[in-house]
C-alpha cells in the first residue's frame, strides 16, 4: 500500500478558509450585522459552502471544482456591500470579501500543486 501523499499548505488554507468564510456568512445575517434586527434569511447563503466543505476536507475534485465556481460570487457581494454599507457591516463584507479572495487563491494553487504532481508522476 502506497502512504498517502502529504498534504500541501494551500489545501489546508482552502479548507481552512472556506471553513472560516462558512461561519462567518452565517453569523454575518444571523449576529454580526444582520440586515434586520432579529437576523436575516439571507444566512441560508452560507448552506452551499457548508454542503461543499466535508468534500473539500476529503480533497475530493468535484466539490473544489463548484468552489471554485461559487467563490468569486461570495467575493463579489462582499466588496459591493463593504462599499455600499458603513460601520460594522462595511466591516464584516470586507472580512468575508478577503476570506473569499484567500480561499480562491489556495484553491487556484492547490489544483496547480495537482496538477504539477500527476505531470510528475507521468513523466517518471
Amino acid at each position: 500500500m502506497m502512504p498517502a501523499p502529504p498534504i500541501a499548505a494551500s489545501a489546508r488554507v482552502a479548507v481552512a478558509a472556506t471553513v472560516a468564510l462558512t461561519l462567518l456568512e452565517l453569523l454575518w445575517e444571523l449576529a454580526l450585522a444582520p440586515l434586520t434586527p432579529h437576523g436575516s434569511w439571507l444566512a441560508l447563503k452560507a448552506l452551499p459552502l457548508a454542503v461543499l466543505v466535508p468534500g473539500l476536507a476529503r480533497g475530493a475534485r468535484r466539490p473544489r471544482q463548484w468552489l471554485s465556481l461559487l467563490l468569486p460570487f461570495y467575493a463579489a457581494e462582499g466588496l459591493v456591500r463593504a462599499f455600499a454599507e458603513r460601520g460594522r457591516h462595511a466591516t464584516v463584507a470586507a472580512t468575508a470579501c478577503a476570506v473569499a479572495v484567500t480561499a480562491f487563491v489556495a484553491l487556484l494553487r492547490w489544483f496547480g500543486t495537482e496538477r504539477r504532481a500527476r505531470a510528475v508522476r507521468a513523466g517518471a
